[in-house]
């Protein structure tokens, strides 16, 4: 379905099922040069659970109106701004990557949206390599190799085929192909000069999962611990075989973290 805000086409996956703002609502933020459909078994679940989904795409990404926003705190902006858009009281926010600095750099510019966090291969800072953001600028097919190859635990998954004609790296790969040029330098320079982060944690009070890959070179589960020395009420749950596309590589087992959650 579609808003508009400012005049610009927002587009948000709802998981199949009609959106309905007086259900207990679920935003999925995807992270850089993705779109929601990363958030593919999650939210359908919850869609057809008794949860409302708005799993967005965000500007410039996907099929939302350009231009990629700039920075996680224009980014944040937007995310409350679609909410209250779509008439959302309070949600349960869960952001990867990317999506994860900008899910808690909302809730604490806007607490009274919260309901509970969810941070799936988060770190912070999230600094990006000098030479993998030249790539991104200079040469996306290069860059999209990089991160494709780091985001994996595997080159190959066993099972290699959770369903018929599915390619984790494969799948990844087209996902980011399909993004609009220039948004991937855009997205890794928010998340490398984003520096509010431990800040805006320490002053989140609703409840924080954290969701890591055991096995993620991107952002590696030690990267996380200095948020997790300032949050109030955090959870953690690290991932056997999981690098940082948790979402790809272990869909089932962060489905169940969330529910648990």
């Amino acid at each position: 379905m579609q808003y508009e805000l400012d005049g610009k086409t927002a587009w948000v996956y709802t998981g199949g099922k009609p959106f309905d703002a007086s259900l207990p609502t679920m935003v999925f933020i995807h992270g850089a040069e993705h779109d929601h459909s990363v958030w593919a078994l999650q939210s359908r679940y919850l869609a057809h659970h008794g949860r409302s989904v708005l799993a967005v795409d965000l500007p410039g990404h996907g099929r939302s109106a350009g231009p990629a926003l700039e920075s996680i705190e224009l980014l944040a902006d937007w995310i409350a701004a679609l909410s209250r858009a779509a008439g959302v009281q309070k949600a349960t926010v869960v952001g990867h990557s990317m999506g994860s600095l900008i899910a808690m750099e909302c809730a604490a510019r806007y607490p009274q949206l919260i309901a509970k966090l969810v941070l799936v291969g988060t770190a912070f800072p999230m600094k990006v390599s000098d030479d993998l953001l030249a790539a991104t600028r200079d040469d996306e097919a290069t860059a999209q190799t990089m991160v494709n190859l780091w985001s994996h635990s595997a080159l190959a998954h066993f099972p290699g085929s959770p369903g018929p004609g599915f390619w984790v790296q494969g799948v990844n790969r087209r996902l980011m192909q399909r993004q609009k040029p220039g948004v991937m330098h855009v997205d890794f320079r928010a998340c490398d000069a984003y520096t509010n982060g431990l800040v805006a944690c320490a002053g989140i009070k609703c409840p924080v999962l954290l969701a890591l890959g055991k096995r993620d070179v991107m952002t590696p589960p030690r990267f996380a611990k200095e948020i997790m020395k300032v949050l109030a009420d955090r959870r953690v749950i690290e991932i056997e075989g999981a690098g940082h596309a948790i979402m790809a590589e272990k869909p089932d087992e962060l489905l169940d973290a969330i529910r648990s959650f």
